[in-house]
């Protein structure tokens, strides 16, 4: 496995793989790898002969308030874990190979990111569209995987590659979890001990809806507002949004007759976590 930091090195591998009849996978990260990476690159790597892994905490789609300064970093860590799961080139650039002085071009979107955690940090996916638009452009692979735990990201991505016409298969794997249900995130590394078992209210929110639906509630209001109680009876814990979507629009809607997200935003503490379940995942 090699790990580069240019964008022509990039360029000059994968066209060496494509001259081999190749085919190439990318994984889109921002580093600090964990079992949930891990399964997409183990997709990745038994779906294609060749997987990249892009390794950039991405600085556009973080607000003023954000964390960027502090999100967890460690490329020795990465490299150890991609290369385990079939990795075959990291691409770990600096902000600046990725934008050039004087950058001005954007790739946006509307609708799709009015809603959920487009509310809440405006910016965001401007800047998830914009980088993964350059990743695709950069690498050019035959698919790219994301994790559902991100759906909406999902999503996003799913009609940016429609709408531009990006010649890209997206794969959506499932969301990973820690043994007592959390949904793996590089950013439960901020939680304390207290925190750490007070996030635990948020997989017990989705399992509590996901039971609801499966059990043949129909109305959403029903569900959001037993979901909602449950993690406000967490002192720790600060709803963002509870909400149901149609999973194409992003837009809430009242009853599940049709494909449907639950999808939660929940404060611990200082640290904004999420999590989700697809109502055709329970229905079946």
């Amino acid at each position: 496995m090699k790990i580069v930091t240019t964008i022509d090195e990039v360029r000059a591998q994968v066209k060496e793989w494509r001259a081999q009849g190749l085919s190439v996978g990318l994984v889109p990260t921002m580093g600090y790898l964990h079992e949930g990476h891990a399964s997409l690159i183990d997709a990745s790597h038994s779906g294609n002969d060749r997987t990249v892994v892009s390794d950039f905490v991405n600085p556009m789609q973080f607000g003023p308030s954000e964390d960027l300064e502090s999100y967890p970093r460690d490329i020795e860590h990465d490299a150890a874990l991609a290369e385990a799961h079939g990795c075959d080139l990291i691409f770990h650039p600096e902000p600046s190979e990725m934008y050039n002085k004087g950058f001005s071009s954007f790739v946006d979107m509307t609708v799709l990111t009015q809603e959920l955690c487009g509310l809440s940090r405006p910016v965001h996916f401007r800047g998830v569209c914009t980088v993964v638009s350059k990743l695709f452009n950069i690498v050019k692979p035959d698919r790219a995987y994301f994790g559902k735990k991100d759906a909406q990201q999902l999503a996003v991505i799913k009609h940016m590659v429609d709408d531009l016409n990006i010649d890209i298969e997206i794969v959506g794997c499932p969301i990973i979890r820690e043994s007592d249900g959390l949904a793996k995130s590089s950013r439960n590394t901020y939680l304390n001990a207290d925190e750490r078992k007070a996030a635990l209210v948020l997989s017990q929110a989705i399992r509590l809806g996901s039971d609801m639906v499966k059990n043949g509630e129909k109305n959403c209001s029903a569900v959001i507002e037993a979901m909602k109680k449950h993690i406000n009876d967490e002192p720790l814990a600060r709803i963002d949004y509870v909400k149901i979507v149609d999973f194409a629009t992003m837009q809430q809607i009242t009853m599940l007759d049709r494909p449907a997200l639950c999808a939660i935003a929940v404060f611990i503490g200082k640290t904004r976590l999420i999590d989700n379940f697809f109502t055709e995942d329970v229905i079946g």
